[in-house]
């Protein structure tokens, strides 16, 4: 046989093959597009069902896991679903201006059913549901009534440059840093209008940072400052006469009112993160329903 006819050979073999793989790809893309957008739908569905929880005003974000939802769609159970309530409404901030937090859930080995066809009323099983809502500094400061409160998590004590994501040391519960303005003692708390925080305001007022710690009493979380920060973190330190320093560190020290968690998860823990403050709960093996979220 000729070099030329061994080539022309070969080459007649390699076609099909080629074809074939292209074939198989296209089908893998396909199958895969398939797969993403039927997901999709059925998260988007369970976030329409979600929405009809008072506690949320705007459609959550949903992530439902585990690679090859048609497959699983059909038994209606995933390795988990993840849920963010973004802007939802709370309790408490009297004429301060509306109070928000995010409502997160995570469920494992969730049971969702028919996840095309999920209502407000429509059961959804799981092993385990962890429950966070995350205030931010400027909601709590609403809560607090220290209109330019800003929290921040502190690195520990000799410990230089740590508290960087890398680090896994941005949560606290003790030691969590509060910086604002709060009226000394004989001034109001409002200037009219004006807060203490407002240049408009004209009564004795001072700005500082407080060291603070955080802990769930009876349900609710209590924060109490413990002394003036002095640390190497950026803070504020306008003198404070030795008569009125036990007064404005009980301005920084509260019991905030009962916050949600989602389906009324009991919360258990408190702590900071980053800028924000963070409240937490599971529940184990149960059932649950979109509109009490």
């Amino acid at each position: 046989m000729s070099p030329q006819s061994r080539i022309s050979g070969a080459a007649s073999v390699r076609r099909p093959l080629a074809w074939a793989l292209v074939a198989t790809v296209i089908v893998l893309v396909a199958a895969l597009l398939i797969d993403l957008v039927a997901a999709s739908r059925a998260e988007h569905r369970l976030a329409r069902a979600l929405l009809t929880a008072p506690s949320l005003q705007h459609e959550p974000e949903v992530m439902i896991n585990g690679f090859g939802f048609v497959p699983r769609a059909a038994a209606g159970e995933f390795s988990g679903v993840q849920i963010i309530g973004r802007g939802a409404a709370i309790d408490g901030c009297a004429d301060r201006g509306a109070c928000t937090a995010d409502i997160t859930a995570r469920l494992s080995d969730a049971r969702l059913g028919n996840a095309w066809q999920i209502s407000g009323s429509s059961p959804i099983g799981f092993s385990t549901l962890t429950a966070e809502t995350r205030v931010n500094s400027v909601n709590l400061g609403r809560l607090m009534n220290i209109v330019d409160l800003y929290l921040n998590t502190p690195a520990p004590e000799g410990k230089v440059g740590a508290g960087g994501p890398g680090d896994g040391l941005l949560e606290r519960t003790d030691g969590i840093l509060l910086s604002g303005t709060v009226p000394l003692p004989g001034a109001p708390e409002r200037d009219g209008k004006y807060p203490p925080s407002a240049a408009e305001y004209r009564h004795p007022k001072v700005k500082v940072s407080v060291s603070a710690r955080v802990a769930v009493v009876n349900g609710r979380v209590r924060i109490e400052a413990t002394d003036f920060y002095t640390g190497p973190e950026e803070h504020f330190t306008e003198s404070v006469p030795d008569e009125f320093r036990s007064h404005v560190l009980k301005l920084f020290s509260t019991t905030l009112p009962e916050l949600p968690l989602a389906w009324n998860t009991p919360v258990t823990s408190a702590l900071s993160r980053g800028s924000d403050l963070i409240l937490a709960g599971t529940q184990s093996a149960g059932t649950v329903e979109p509109q009490h979220y």
